[in-house]
């Protein structure tokens, strides 16, 4: 763990799909490199794309420039598992993943990973999940992206209980798409995920990836402050 309590594989999962995992994890790895790290991202798993479309990792790379790595692509919007069986892939195993995972934490100083939808969908043929990488990686913490709206309780409590009972490191909570305008209820569940323990790390606000890349980077830490706080006192390694 990095001097200022940051593990050096930072996972991000979500409560559900389509919450902001992507454009968290971007400003995730933005604000590590404003604080002087060297970072990279990894997704272990892109499914809804073709072999030349733009995934997750390409628009992390174009939101912050940090380098960013794939382990498979998939073509069909759906979980892992039965994406590859539709087209008959082979899904990298459990093992593949954390092998890429230690060398990229060998030349960085934090590895951001994307998840695929929530924390238990399923990555390899051996029915291994986000949660099981989570616990065998190496230093790492999860960091949890839940929705503004209602609802969002629930699901978020139902995720971090999950991370408690297999004793994964939680980090904390971000809010993936923070609305200009909120109600009484996106603000209620603000308030009250502030108030965890591990509390809330921040706010994505809505239309965040429309933003200039550099004005992306310059915003990003404003955004999570929780965690900005936290890189501030985490120490680059040396190379060897």
């Amino acid at each position: 763990m990095t001097a200022g309590g940051l593990p050096r594989v930072i996972v991000v999962t979500g409560t559900d799909t389509d919450v902001g995992k992507t454009v968290v994890t971007a400003a995730v790895c933005a604000t590590l490199r404003a604080a002087g790290l060297r970072v990279t991202a990894y997704k272990p798993t892109q499914t809804g794309v073709g072999p030349l479309d733009t995934g997750d990792m390409a628009e992390v790379s174009r939101l912050t420039g940090v380098p960013t790595h794939e382990g498979v692509r998939l073509l069909a919007p759906m979980a892992p598992r039965p994406a590859a069986a539709l087209e008959g892939a082979t899904l990298p195993t459990l093992e593949d993943h954390l092998t890429t995972i230690e060398a990229l934490s060998s030349d960085h100083d934090q590895v951001v990973v994307e998840g695929a939808g929530g924390l238990l969908v399923e990555l390899t043929e051996a029915r291994a999940t986000l949660a099981d990488l989570s616990g065998r990686a190496r230093d790492c913490g999860v960091l949890v992206v839940a929705r503004s709206a209602l609802g969002t309780l629930n699901h978020t409590m139902l995720t971090r209980e999950a991370l408690w009972r297999r004793g994964i490191h939680e980090l904390g909570v971000v809010l993936g798409s923070w609305p200009s305008d909120p109600t009484v209820i996106e603000t209620s569940n603000r308030d009250y995920l502030a108030e965890l323990p591990e509390g809330l790390l921040g706010a994505i606000p809505t239309g965040a990836p429309r933003l200039d890349p550099s004005a992306f980077r310059a915003a990003a830490a404003g955004w999570l402050p929780g965690l900005a706080r936290r890189s501030a006192g985490a120490q680059r390694r040396e190379t060897p």
